[in-house]
């Protein structure tokens, strides 16, 4: 019961996060890069099919939830032109991200997917971390946050604790703090 109770709450907490951020995005105050958003949306999805696969059970759920909603973030960004500049990393950031996705097949393992999955969403974090380097103020420091959270609750509520289940959570969890204090310090010094 405890499980599935803190499993909800990352689920809720998931839609809360999101409601705002896609209210923002449509108002034009915040603009997500789309290849950010379409490697984070496949990968977010896939690793929760891996979750599930390793029984991950009810903290798997708001993986699954979240990779749906953040597909629906990327059409939104890209129905939007919300970021139009596409660089050559971009590319690149991009081109690694869809080609690991094969990998997944071949090896067949959860284990090795969760690995390979985790390391194209950080490297989906490049897009963003450069644009909010450059414009610190074109994304939501509490959106990040509450996915820090949400992450935390996730492996909180995880039925079996293995590599497989646990590492996406943590490293994503890690990676919304980085992004977070990258933009907390470039909000310092490039002063709107």
């Amino acid at each position: 019961m405890y499980k599935e109770m803190v499993s909800s709450v990352a689920i809720v907490l998931t839609l809360v996060a999101f409601f705002p951020y896609i209210r923002s995005i449509i108002l034009g105050e915040t603009k997500p890069h789309v290849f950010s958003w379409v490697i984070w949306g496949s990968t977010t999805f896939v690793v929760f099919l891996a979750q599930i696969k390793d029984s991950g059970g009810v903290g798997a759920w708001p993986i699954g939830v979240s990779g749906l909603v953040t597909i629906f973030v990327a059409v939104l960004a890209y129905i939007k032109r919300s970021d139009s500049t596409i660089t050559k990393m971009d590319w690149i950031f991009f081109i690694l991200a869809m080609s690991s996705l094969p990998l997944w097949y071949f090896t067949s393992n959860p284990l090795w997917a969760v690995i390979i999955l985790t390391t194209v969403d950080v490297l989906g974090f490049g897009p963003t971390l450069r644009k909010s380097y450059i414009d610190p103020y074109s994304e939501s420091l509490l959106f990040f946050g509450l996915f820090m959270v949400r992450n935390i609750l996730v492996i909180i509520a995880l039925e079996n604790y293995s590599f497989t289940t646990v590492l996406f959570p943590a490293v994503i969890a890690l990676a919304c703090t980085l992004l977070m204090m990258v933009v907390a310090y470039r909000r310092h010094v490039v002063v709107r």
